[in-house]
């Protein structure tokens, strides 16, 4: 129908109709022009035309307008976007086959279908936004279309099509229900749904074996094997394949490649041992199943009495480096390698070493990475609890702007990851968190907690911060059991100075100064620019007698925050209101924190 009859009609030569609006850009644009600027526009521009001269007219699509480093495309029917987006993406992964990762141009596409204003030279309406906005659940290579879409297309038949549920997008008040779509075919051609499995690197360890095949400890490596995996299965930055899975490669003579493909896993941990008068020496090697390069390896040296009677020292020592290396390994391919190439686990354990180092930078840089992954997991609740935690973190440091802002942004985290997996403990856990240190509702926290706890009692960031909890509510003996069960549950966890650290906080709330201090010590190694720590360690060396030394430990806190003040660490503290606040404060003015 023509709108705009009248002479002074915007739109003189407008018109209303129902189009299938598809949308889709570059991902990673800013990179790859910075790049090669010259050699990444040359190729775009041939790929533009390409889709305008060759895809569209064979889809009864119109090429409405370049967006710089996308385009917006519109169509008459459904039907034909979507066997248009497949040719694009088929298309774009022909010429990406070319080429090596960094330089692969990866696109992302949203569509919907609506009623739109059409022009010679654009499109208008609500069809085009909410397109734009359903291509941010898109990821690298992927489709992501509307609810209107998906009851147009006849699943297995038109597309391949997989639920995303109820999706939160920037400036819609409401979820939208979203689909993720892949070409037809005898199997199915989408990858499951981001599960836990997904933001887990998957680890191997295979039997260790002697060097002696005459040796009487044969069956050691197998019990080396067995207690390494009950250590490393309690990190909860790992996925371990079980014992029963691995050890049908002991006494096999299995390449890296055989044993990663067959186990699907992503790190394979193997060894050689020897046993010479009662000592048993450990080679032990962690190779990166992708590339094939060694990790990390190193050498052990322990009483095989020690390990046949149970004591755990060199196996809990074999397990800490191991979770270690991963990490930096992780970390080291998310700063070497493009966002788009890298797996959602590397996203996340690089995000979350990058926060706990609490450096400005990496700090932010933890924040790009999280956002990253929402955006490519958007139905996922982890990255979101580790978004809202990073908030938290931000207010606690004494970085944020405006902390009633963070304190709402962490808040809309854990609603979201609740929303999506309302039985997540580290949401449930983060979420108190969030009620204590910024909202100060202490109530809702133990909630929270108990919570948390409910749906996992080994979490042991909910019992580490359930302990802190009752070291702000001047409850002491509390807050040390909790604190202690939760560094118990957690031996390698790579940010052990968050729990040594808040450790000391419960233990200050004992009267416990002595090992109030010996934790806060510990935890400053780790980590020295912690300003909670450094609180922590004032107070312990004051009470101690230690006034100099406390003294000195403000000064380092006051060149890491030079606005901290007593009024506004008040405002800002849970335990205001306590008798153990009130009693923190005093010490912390006399050992020079200004009023």
């Amino acid at each position: 129908m023509q709108i705009g009859q009248q002479s002074d009609d915007p739109f003189p030569a407008a018109i209303r109709a129902q189009r299938a609006v598809l949308i889709l850009d570059v991902v990673e644009s800013v990179r790859l022009v910075e790049q090669d600027e010259a050699e990444f526009v040359s190729r775009w521009l041939a790929f533009v035309e390409h889709v305008r001269s060759r895809i569209l007219p064979d889809h009864g699509g119109h090429f409405t307008k370049g967006l710089g480093d996308g385009m917006l495309l519109d169509f008459n029917d459904v039907r034909s976007a979507i066997a248009a987006a497949f040719a694009i993406q088929q298309e774009r992964d022909r010429q990406n086959q070319r080429l090596p990762p960094a330089q692969q141009i990866m696109l992302r596409m949203g569509i919907e279908v609506s009623d739109v204003i059409i022009d010679q030279a654009d499109l208008y309406g609500r069809g085009v936004s909410r397109a734009a906005r359903i291509l941010t659940l898109a990821g690298p290579g992927e489709i992501v279309i509307s609810a209107n879409v998906r009851d147009r297309l006849t699943a297995d038949l038109d597309a391949d099509i997989e639920d995303l549920g109820e999706c939160y997008l920037k400036h819609m008040p409401q979820p939208v229900r979203a689909y993720r779509v892949g070409p037809p075919g005898p199997r199915p051609v989408i990858e499951a749904g981001y599960s836990m499995g997904d933001l887990l690197p998957t680890l191997a360890v295979v039997p260790f074996t002697t060097r002696d095949p005459e040796d009487e400890h044969h069956v050691l490596g197998e019990v080396l094997a067995e207690e390494l995996i009950q250590d490393l299965s309690r990190s909860p930055e790992l996925h371990v394949i079980s014992r029963l899975s691995t050890t049908v490669f002991r006494g096999r003579e299995a390449s890296l490649t055989q044993v990663s493909a067959n186990l699907n896993a992503d790190y394979v941990l193997s060894g050689l041992y020897r046993v010479q008068n009662r000592q048993v020496v450990v080679e032990a090697e962690l190779a990166d199943a992708k590339s094939g390069q060694v990790s990390w390896a190193s050498r052990y040296k322990g009483q095989l009495s020690a390990i046949i009677s149970g004591k755990r020292d060199l196996i809990d020592e074999i397990a800490a480096n191991v979770n270690a290396a991963v990490m930096v390994s992780e970390l080291q391919r998310a700063q070497s390698q493009a966002l788009p190439t890298l797996k959602s686990y590397t996203l996340l354990l690089a995000a979350v070493a990058l926060m706990h180092r609490l450096s400005p930078y990496d700090f932010n840089e933890a924040r790009r990475l999280l956002e990253a992954l929402i955006e490519r997991a958007p139905r996922q609740a982890i990255p979101r609890a580790w978004l809202a935690k990073w908030h938290v973190l931000r207010v606690q440091q004494g970085w944020s702007d405006d902390p009633h802002q963070d304190a709402q942004l962490a808040l809309r985290c854990t609603k979201q990851a609740l929303d999506v997996d309302p039985q997540c403990s580290l949401a449930l856990a983060v979420d108190g968190f969030v009620h204590t240190n910024l909202l100060k509702k202490l109530d809702t926290a133990k909630e929270r907690y108990e919570l948390a706890l409910l749906n996992n009692p080994n979490d042991s960031l909910a019992w580490l911060l359930k302990g802190t909890l009752h070291a702000f509510k001047d409850e002491g003996q509390q807050a040390v059991s909790c604190t202690q069960r939760a560094r118990k549950l957690s031996p390698l966890d790579p940010h052990r100075y968050f729990y040594d650290s808040l450790a000391a906080t419960a233990h200050l709330t004992a009267h416990q100064f002595d090992r109030a201090l010996k934790l806060a010590q510990r935890s400053l190694k780790s980590n020295c620019t912690h300003t909670s720590t450094l609180r922590a360690l004032a107070i312990a060396q004051w009470q101690l007698g230690m006034h100099d030394d406390a003294r000195r430990t403000v000064g380092r806190l006051m060149q890491l925050e030079p606005h901290l003040t007593i009024r506004s660490w008040r405002e800002r503290s849970p335990s205001t209101g306590y008798r153990i606040g009130e009693e923190w404060a005093s010490v912390l003015q006399q050992a020079g924190v200004p009023q």
